[in-house]
């Protein structure tokens, strides 16, 4: 989730859940060695709890890279085995990492040893020729042994050679009955299912028991949340189990404002805020006048709250017409019946 899930769109998604535990975009050890801390990793307490997603395969340098994070406020450090894009494979750290499992443990007890917060790994089921009923075993084993505290799989294997970062997203076929196993081969260890989530109805399907293993510990959902992050104002309720109403997504934009208005009072412009919003009212009425206003006007010289406040205004007014046409539908259909 490289520039997607950035302090401003973790503000956004924190406004439509209170429970689910957002991660940061994936940053890498030496970036934080050598980079600008501050501008990589600060964020605002609102966005809490959030985890801090790190790339590397330097034992040492994540330790370090762990420290920060943690005396930063993160709640976890997550080290990333599932990555399988060309930069990251060219810096021996993400899902190529599958094929040396001694030295992730390795890197996993260095953090330990570095932090007191939990330390967790995202993996895949395998890479390339790898047989997952032994390559995600044999990784977990090692990691367990080295203390980690949660394993998140993306139940699909990576295939560095042949596919594009995109395909490897799609093409490998999902195996969620492999992470059951997984499960039922450590019922101690918290695991978490990654890959093919589109909605809740999934989610709530697959943290049920059922004849196919014992329950998971959670689900993570990444694009889905992204391209239409509504279904975040459900999880409260389904997952979580909370007494209430869902959130309401005009409550929320009217509780970004105030946090729109002091990126805008600091000199940044409104589409850094606004590109992650273009999907909140996926297939509702009025969804392309909002991702058309929020799309052009919000890159104009200057824009601001303005705009945001034009493209609710479309959405209300959509919606208000298709009410008014549905209650003259409906009274034809009655003036039909009773003619």
């Amino acid at each position: 989730m490289i520039d997607w899930t950035d302090r401003h769109c973790r503000v956004f998604h924190r406004l439509l859940t209170r429970r689910a535990l957002l991660y940061t975009e994936m940053v890498t050890a030496p970036a934080i060695r050598h980079g600008d801390r501050k501008r990589l990793l600060d964020f605002s307490p609102a966005e809490q709890p959030v985890a801090l997603q790190i790339g590397g395969s330097d034992p040492a340098e994540l330790a370090e890279a762990a420290k920060v994070g943690e005396d930063f406020g993160y709640v976890e450090i997550n080290l990333n085995v599932g990555c399988p894009s060309d930069r990251v494979q060219s810096g021996r750290f993400g899902a190529c990492l599958m094929a040396e499992p001694l030295l992730v443990a390795t890197c996993v007890a260095a953090m330990k040893a570095a932090v007191t917060i939990p330390v967790t790994v995202k993996c895949r089921i395998g890479i390339d020729d790898q047989d997952p009923e032994a390559a995600l075993p044999a990784l977990v084993e090692a990691i367990v042994a080295a203390g980690v505290d949660r394993v998140i799989v993306h139940a699909r294997k990576a295939w560095l050679q042949g596919l594009s970062p995109k395909e490897n997203r799609t093409v490998p076929p999902l195996d969620y009955a492999i992470v059951r196993r997984l499960k039922a081969a450590y019922p101690m260890l918290p695991i978490v299912l990654n890959g093919g989530i589109a909605e809740l109805a999934s989610a709530e399907r697959l943290l049920a028991a059922d004849a196919d293993g014992p329950v998971l510990d959670g689900v993570m959902l990444g694009r889905a949340a992204y391209e239409t992050p509504a279904l975040l104002a459900d999880v409260d309720r389904r997952i979580f189990g909370e007494d209430g109403p869902n959130a309401d997504l005009f409550d929320v934009l009217d509780r970004l404002e105030p946090y729109v208005a002091e990126h805008l009072a600091a000199g940044g412009r409104l589409p850094a805020v606004a590109r992650h919003m273009l999907g909140l009212f996926a297939a509702r009425p009025g969804a392309r006048s909002w991702r058309r206003i929020l799309t052009v006007e919000a890159s104009r010289p200057g824009a601001g709250l303005d705009v945001l406040r034009q493209a609710r205004a479309a959405v209300v007014a959509a919606a208000d017409a298709q009410r008014e046409w549905g209650a003259e539908a409906g009274a034809e259909t009655a003036v039909a019946v009773t003619a």
